[in-house]
């Protein structure tokens, strides 16, 4: 039992500990889609000869039983091992012998790496759109009961114009729906197999690249084998930036969420199965879930930018470095996607207080909209804002739904126009569907039953 790289040479204990870091921990959520990227090497080695098809189907028996006992949280990586590959290999040597120690031809760790990255990236990007897609909708939904409840809207915090609550819903979910045109970027930029690019510089031998491409249900080779091992740390980053664009919208919803909750305001109230207490006050129901979305908004945020610091100082080729970019990557989208379903329970149970918004529609709120009716008289606007302002303490509150009504030009609160945002949520979701159907069918084609391939860390 040995690491891949190892030369018949003992290593300093505090040096390993030092380099192995938490590879072996994170790896575990990587040992179903290492198997996965092995079963197509095989099929390729077979292919061109290097492994005869008893050692071929042997391989391929053996890392199906892998995959089930990892499923079964049997599957052991040790410090030792430092990583799920090494791990793997030594148990295929051990249980095949010459076949396990062929399986590595043509390979190296790196594109190993990329690959099992590629996998689970690709299997978290399903898992995200599915969920936000949920949220979108639930944010739809409750727009769409909400479409004629009159809301003050604010600048500065300060009322400002009237304004609804299905505005203000609607607006979450369809920037919600715009932030995902990037994670669809992110995953045509992930949809690339990196296998056959080894350590960098390819292998002198006949691989069949194109192969294990389709075999793994990738849209297409990565063609350059430098770039390949170049863009390790930049997919994962654009999956990252992609949840990051999603938290920032999710941050400012709850933050929404935590002012409009308040006694002062009263708007909206969760109920308390969603509320922690306090330790010491019997009355709080304090809004932890969502202030706690907005720190992790903050860290997803931070793992983008820690992964963008390591890359940018980086020669071309392989660098340790890189290893510091997978826990980065891995708790970062655990916490966005945690985030994402978090908030759908939020918006499916959150009370609306109508009496509450209604009082809050104060006669100022009506300012611009005297100004405007002023001007749609003939009056110049500038002089009816300058009357108006001129004789605030006179204004009278108008009827809030009617001022809401009025609002009717495309996107406004009396015209909402949901049918926009539905179509654009309905079309990504067919298409995310399709996807992830293909994807699903070609994995199991190879595997013989269908894996599950991300799975949050423990």
């Amino acid at each position: 039992m040995s690491k891949l790289w190892s030369r018949n040479t003992e290593l300093d204990p505090r040096v390993e500990r030092f380099t192995v870091g938490q590879d072996y921990r994170l790896d575990r959520a990587l040992v179903n889609a290492d198997c996965l990227a092995s079963m197509a090497h095989a099929a390729m080695l077979e292919k061109i000869g290097i492994l005869g098809g008893a050692e071929r189907r042997a391989l391929h028996g053996e890392l199906a039983a892998v995959i089930r006992l990892n499923d079964e949280g049997r599957f052991a990586i040790e410090r030792s091992d430092e990583d799920c590959h090494t791990a793997i290999e030594n148990h295929l040597a051990a249980r095949l012998g010459e076949a396990g120690k062929k399986i590595h031809t043509g390979r190296s760790r790196n594109d190993q790496v990329l690959a099992a990255l590629r996998l689970y990236g690709r299997a978290f990007l399903f898992e995200f759109l599915d969920s936000c897609l949920q949220l979108a909708e639930i944010l739809l939904e409750f727009a769409r009961l909400q479409a004629a409840t009159p809301m003050p809207g604010r600048t500065h915090l300060q009322q400002a114009m009237p304004s609804s609550v299905g505005l203000w819903a609607a607006a979450y979910a369809e920037e919600l729906l715009d932030d995902l045109r990037l994670a669809e970027a992110a995953y045509e930029l992930n949809d690339a197999s990196p296998l056959g690019s080894a350590a960098s510089y390819g292998a002198p031998l006949p691989l069949d690249r194109e192969l294990v491409a389709e075999l793994l249900a990738f849209g297409r080779v990565q063609n350059n084998v430098l770039y390949a091992n170049n863009s390790r740390g930049k997919t994962e980053a654009a999956i990252l930036g992609a949840v990051e664009q999603v938290m920032i919208g999710l941050s400012r919803l709850a933050q929404d969420l935590i002012l409009f909750s308040l006694p002062e305001f009263g708007y909206f109230s969760l109920p308390e199965e969603l509320c922690a207490g306090s330790s010491i006050m019997p009355q709080k129901r304090n809004p932890d879930v969502l202030e706690l979305v907005r720190a992790k908004a903050a860290g997803v945020w931070a793992r983008a930018a820690q992964i963008q610091a390591i890359l940018r100082g980086l020669p071309s080729g392989y660098n340790r470095d890189l290893q510091e970019t997978k826990a980065a990557f891995m708790e970062g989208i655990d916490a966005g996607l945690a985030s994402v379903r978090v908030m759908s329970l939020v918006m499916r149970r959150l009370e609306v207080h109508e009496d509450r918004l209604a009082a809050g529609m104060r006669p100022e709120l009506y300012a611009a909209d005297r100004a405007l009716e002023l001007a749609a008289g003939g009056r110049p606007f500038r002089d009816a804002y300058r009357e108006v302002a001129r004789d605030l303490e006179g204004l009278k509150a108008l009827d809030p739904r009617e001022a809401i009504r009025r609002r009717s030009s495309t996107g406004a609160p009396g015209n909402l126009r949901l049918d926009v945002p539905e179509a654009q949520r309905e079309g990504l979701r067919r298409r995310t569907e399709s996807r992830r159907q293909t994807v699903t069918q070609k994995l199991a084609a190879l595997a013989g039953f269908e894996v599950l391939l991300y799975r949050p860390l423990e």
